[in-house]
């Protein structure tokens, strides 16, 4: 698990809890995720990693994928973004 240190950890465990739902999707094509932050503003910011930091349907992954799948588990959360998505062509 990766060490955030501005989340609670109950909180963060929640957050993995959601991202371990969706992990085994991402790694089957050799991707993954890790959480970097919560900000005050209660945007969950990930790092795509493996292949999802360079595929190009990495934004549909990260909306119809990570994003729905944390914020049904943890509604206290307003958005999900990653630091360093590929942009759709």
């Amino acid at each position: 698990m990766t060490t955030v240190t501005n989340i609670d950890p109950q909180f963060l465990l929640r957050i993995e809890g959601a991202l371990d739902q969706i992990r085994p999707y991402l790694e089957a094509d050799g991707g993954n995720v890790k959480v970097l932050e919560v900000t005050d503003d209660m945007v969950l910011r990930l790092e795509l990693l493996g292949a999802c930091g360079t595929c190009p349907m990495s934004a549909m992954t990260l909306k119809a994928g990570v994003e729905q799948s944390v914020l049904k588990a943890v509604p206290e959360i307003k958005a999900v973004e990653a630091i360093n998505m590929t942009p759709l062509a």
